[in-house]
Order: C-alpha cells, then sequence, then structure tokens
C-alpha cells in the first residue's frame, strides 16, 4: 500500500495540515523483512522533501505517520514521532502529566530505549514495559493505559502502536478527536476525487486497488463514511479486520483544556496528527 494520497494530495493532508503544525514530521512502516523502518525530522512537512519521497514511493502494509506541534520536548529528531522500540511504532497525541511517577515506574532497562524528553515516549516506554511483563501486547497496552487512567494527569491519550500487520489505535478520553476509515467506507488505493472535483488522483499502484484502513486525528477528505470513535474506544486492526474494545474507565485525574500550561495549551489547540 502506498499513502501518498492520504499524506500529500488529500484536500486535509498531513502536508497541508503541517502549515499549522510544524514542528515536526516523520513516517514509519515496516520492511519487506518486518522491520520497522523511520525518516523523522524536527521540520514541517512542507518542507520536508524526504517526507515526500517517502509518502510516493515506500510500499508496506502498515504505515503511521505523525506531524508534531510540540508540547513537551525540544525540537530534535529524538522527539519527533513515531518512535520504535522493540520492533513496534508508536505515535501520541495529546498531554499526560506525572512524568516523574512514570519515570519510576521504569527499569534502567526500559528506560534506555528513551533518546528524547516528550512525554509521548516516556509513555511508550512504560507501555513496552507492560507488554513484556504481560506477554502480549494488547494486554500489555490495556494494562499500562489503565494504570495511567488511575495514577496520573491525563488530557489526552490518543495513541497509534503498530506491529507487523497490526495496529491499536485509542482514543482516550473525549478531549482529543480520533477517526477511522474503513476499506468498505473509502479506504482503498483507488481513483479518487479531491473536494475541487477538478482532478483525480491515482493512489497506489495504478490499476491496483489496495483496500485499508485509515485512522488519523481528522478527517483527510470528505468522503462522508469517516467515524469518529467513541472516547474510551480501543479499534484493534489485523490486516482488514477491525474489532473495537471498551476496556477503560474514565481517568481518575483528568485534566481539562484550562488546566494546561502555556505550551500545552498552545500545543493542543494546534493538534498532533497521526495517520495510519
Amino acid at each position: 500500500m502506498e499513502t501518498s494520497f492520504w499524506l500529500l494530495d488529500s484536500a486535509s493532508s498531513l502536508v497541508s495540515q503541517s502549515r499549522r503544525m510544524p514542528d515536526g514530521t516523520g513516517i514509519g512502516w515496516f520492511s519487506l523483512g518486518s522491520e520497522p523502518v523511520r525518516d523523522r525530522a524536527p521540520v514541517a512537512a512542507f518542507e520536508d522533501e524526504d517526507f515526500a519521497m517517502a509518502a510516493r514511493h515506500v510500499v508496506s502494509h502498515t504505515f503511521i505517520s505523525h506531524i508534531r506541534y510540540a508540547s513537551t520536548g525540544h525540537l530534535d529528531v529524538h522527539n519527533t514521532h513515531p518512535f520504535d522500540i522493540r520492533d513496534r511504532l508508536f505515535a501520541h497525541n495529546g498531554v499526560v502529566q506525572g512524568l516523574d511517577l512514570i519515570d519510576s515506574w521504569l527499569t534502567d532497562v526500559d528506560r534506555a530505549h528513551v533518546e528524547g524528553t516528550t512525554d509521548s515516549e516516556l509513555v511508550f516506554a512504560y507501555i513496552t514495559a507492560e507488554i513484556e511483563r504481560q506477554g502480549d501486547t494488547a494486554t500489555g497496552l490495556i494494562e499500562a493505559v489503565r494504570r495511567l487512567g488511575e495514577r496520573v494527569p491525563v488530557f489526552s491519550l490518543n495513541l497509534l502502536l503498530a506491529e507487523r500487520g497490526k495496529i491499536w489505535a485509542l482514543r482516550y478520553p473525549e478531549n482529543r478527536e480520533l477517526w477511522s476509515l474503513t476499506p468498505e467506507g473509502g479506504g482503498v488505493g483507488t481513483t479518487r476525487t479531491l473536494n475541487s472535483g477538478q482532478s483525480r488522483l491515482e493512489v497506489g499502484r495504478p490499476g491496483e486497488p489496495v483496500p485499508a484502513h485509515v485512522v488519523a486525528s481528522e478527517p483527510l477528505d470528505d468522503d462522508p463514511d469517516w467515524r469518529l470513535l467513541e472516547p474510551g474506544e480501543l479499534l484493534v486492526i489485523d490486516g482488514l479486520n477491525a474489532t473495537s474494545y471498551f476496556p477503560f474507565d474514565e481517568p481518575a485525574h483528568k485534566l481539562r483544556f484550562e488546566d494546561l500550561a502555556g505550551t500545552e495549551a498552545q500545543a493542543m489547540s494546534g493538534e498532533h496528527t497521526t495517520v495510519t
């Protein structure tokens, strides 16, 4: 599957959104050998030639892409999503506080994977540690999010976690949106029409439709079949099959927008964007 339509050419592509979210651009995928690969830079997507090149030419069964409006962590490649730990890719939209407490849950081995200074990467390191303890990705993710929801202040823990051919997409709680488009609803690599109605773009290999699930923090075109995930919904995409679960209570220390500090509030008003 190629992703150029969603990342570059659709009416609300990540390139167009990056003009208001300019603090970092990243795209991750799985190689033919099933290894995660990333191309990241602390620059806006519309200025990043490597991002456009990867979007047009990389072929993979699974992608995660992210544009950043920084809330924690300075502008640096190590703070740019997606992150990669133990052959998993991860991107996060939102704000999680209580980072010292989360850090205390990590061993030195867990902490060694953290290269940057964002809340997102620290949360990913903790989720990874819980996955390793539980011996199962879904169980570890759910247990980690439950503990985060019980113990630390959470504004938004919208996230994408990807393994080869499988993705977990979470909207938690309701403060930030997360949308999905199914293959039946229009998530396919085939000829599609832009909003203007003046041109048609071939997505994927010419003449070869590629069914796909697409998840994004806002609809990327005007297709009426985009669906807003429910608060607390964990959408599990396994190949072309998708199942929703609701395993979480409301965060015990849920932050409101007015609770956020200046940089956090500014970032959340701009919002990060992820696509898979």
